[in-house]
C-alpha cells in the first residue's frame, strides 16, 4: 500500500530553485514540502487503501496520519498563537481518535484533508 516517493527531480512539485540559506527559510521550505510529500504519498488511494493500518495491532494509517498531523498543527496554533482552535478527533474519552476514528469511509477521508488544509 504504501508508495514509493521516487519522483524525477524534474517533475518533483516540492523542489524549487531556491535555496534556503536561514532558519526562517529553512522552515518556510519545510512547511511547504512535507504537506506535498503527504499528498503525493496518498494521490490515487481509496479510503480503504488509506485507511488500512500498517502492522496490526498499530491503529497507524495513511488516513490517520493526516488526522493526526491536523491535530498537531492545531496545537501550535493554540499554543503559539493563542488562537481558537479546538481539537477535531481527539478527545479525553479517546486520546487517539486522530488515529482510532481513521476508518474506510469516503466521507472521513474527505473531512481529513479538508481540515488538513484549512490549517
Amino acid at each position: 500500500m504504501y508508495r514509493d516517493m521516487w519522483v524525477d527531480p524534474d517533475d518533483d512539485p516540492r523542489e524549487t530553485d531556491v535555496e534556503a540559506l536561514d532558519e526562517r527559510g529553512i522552515l518556510l521550505d519545510y512547511l511547504r514540502h512535507y504537506p506535498l510529500t503527504m499528498e503525493m504519498k496518498c494521490a490515487g488511494l481509496d479510503a480503504e487503501q488509506l485507511a488500512r493500518r500498517s502492522v496490526p495491532p498499530s491503529t497507524m494509517s495513511l488516513l490517520g496520519l493526516v488526522r493526526h498531523l491536523t491535530e498537531g498543527e492545531r496545537h501550535l496554533r493554540r499554543v503559539m498563537a493563542g488562537e481558537d482552535a479546538p481539537k477535531l478527533y481527539c478527545t479525553d474519552e479517546d486520546r487517539d481518535g486522530d488515529w482510532n476514528g481513521a476508518i474506510a469511509d469516503p466521507a472521513v477521508v474527505e473531512d481529513a484533508w479538508r481540515q488538513w488544509r484549512a490549517e
